[in-house]
């Protein structure tokens, strides 16, 4: 069996419950793409592309006929965007990397973009229930919507180095937890559980490296 076989087929068995190592392999990227987040990595970006991939296959579950066979499609969808916006950000940081190994500044978003944030998120989840209900995802649909809209959102917040972006995620978990449990994706709801608390750690130190540039700014001023 070769490693991509082995990969796609292995189970793990917790009691009566059956997890895929995939769903497994693909949350422990997302955690290591988190953190290089925080860290302001650039190596963040293409980890979290790998978990991207993987996490793709196992939210498809009754097409790539897995023991849990729900889709969700709103998480499936959201991998293909995470890997699309992830590109966009590994470019962004990249052109805007300083001197040193850190590639971004963390800054607010200012009123008109938090704004804007705030209305696509609401708007975005009203446009994609209905088409994630036509086309069969888990209910309840809107919280697939949800996810699928604010994961968008604070992907692109975290390319523009955008400090509100944790506290979008901080809503998606909210709703996340839940969905996930309902839909027997345990694994991945343990993921967001322990990654609501991440986010808040997050916006805590991207808040401190912005007071400390300030500062910094203002004694050379």
């Amino acid at each position: 069996m070769s490693l991509i076989d082995w990969l796609f087929d292995a189970q793990l068995q917790i009691g009566s419950q059956t997890i895929l190592w995939r769903e497994i392999i693909g949350n422990v990227f997302g955690i290591a793409s988190a953190v290089g987040g925080m860290r302001r990595k650039i190596w963040a970006w293409p980890v979290g592309i790998v978990g991207n991939a993987l996490l793709f296959t196992v939210f498809l579950g009754a097409v790539f006929g897995t023991p849990n066979p729900v889709n969700l499609l709103g998480q499936a969808g959201r991998q293909v965007m995470f890997i699309i916006v992830s590109i966009y950000g590994w470019v962004q940081w990249s052109r805007s990397r300083s001197v040193g190994t850190v590639a971004v500044a963390p800054h607010w978003a200012g009123t008109r973009a938090r704004v804007g944030l705030g209305i696509g998120l609401v708007a975005g989840t009203l446009v994609l229930t209905p088409i994630f209900r036509a086309l069969g995802s888990f209910e309840p649909v809107w919280a697939d919507a949800w996810i699928f809209t604010g994961s968008l959102l604070a992907t692109y917040g975290m390319a523009r180095g955008w400090t509100e972006f944790w506290l979008i995620w901080v809503a998606v978990d909210i709703v996340g937890v839940p969905l996930l449990i309902s839909a027997g994706y345990y694994a991945s709801a343990i993921l967001y559980l322990f990654y609501g608390a991440f986010t808040i750690t997050g916006f805590v130190i991207w808040t401190r490296v912005q007071r400390r540039r300030a500062l910094v700014e203002r004694a050379l001023a």
